[in-house]
């Protein structure tokens, strides 16, 4: 079965974005596919590459990334909830006069398009709130 998964959930004050990573592991795990992981309103913040986890919690971002690298995933954070929270792509950054890219690796950025794209393509979408 082919997923795609929306995630809402503040990774600071909610457990949206590590029960998401958790269904994506045991989805893998069981053989389907995630074709997109969808990051919008306060779930983008995991696609910022400037924020530092403290050393004895996880990162919920390095997890993302590793997941999506060995099982070809794609990880989109929406482009109007990530601007407003000061992520940006190298794009972006440039649009909108910017000193430097701030999106994690592994992650780009998108539109709402896409997010209803990835719905059509998927036999099943899984939303993930906060």
């Amino acid at each position: 079965m082919k997923f795609m998964l929306a995630v809402l959930g503040d990774p600071l004050h909610s457990q949206g974005p590590i029960t998401a990573y958790r269904f994506a592991e045991a989805a893998v795990t069981a053989g389907h596919t995630i074709h997109r992981v969808f990051f919008y309103q306060g779930a983008v913040l995991v696609a910022n590459d400037l924020a530092e986890p403290p050393q004895d919690e996880i990162s919920i971002t390095e997890l993302w990334q590793r997941l999506a690298s060995e099982n070809s995933i794609e990880l989109m954070a929406c482009i109007a909830s990530a601007s407003r929270r000061g992520i940006f792509d190298e794009d972006e950054a440039v649009r909108y006069e910017k000193p430097t890219s701030s999106i994690s690796s592994g992650f780009i950025i998108g539109g709402l398009g896409q997010l209803m794209e990835g719905i059509l393509v998927a036999d099943r979408t899984v939303t993930f709130g906060s």
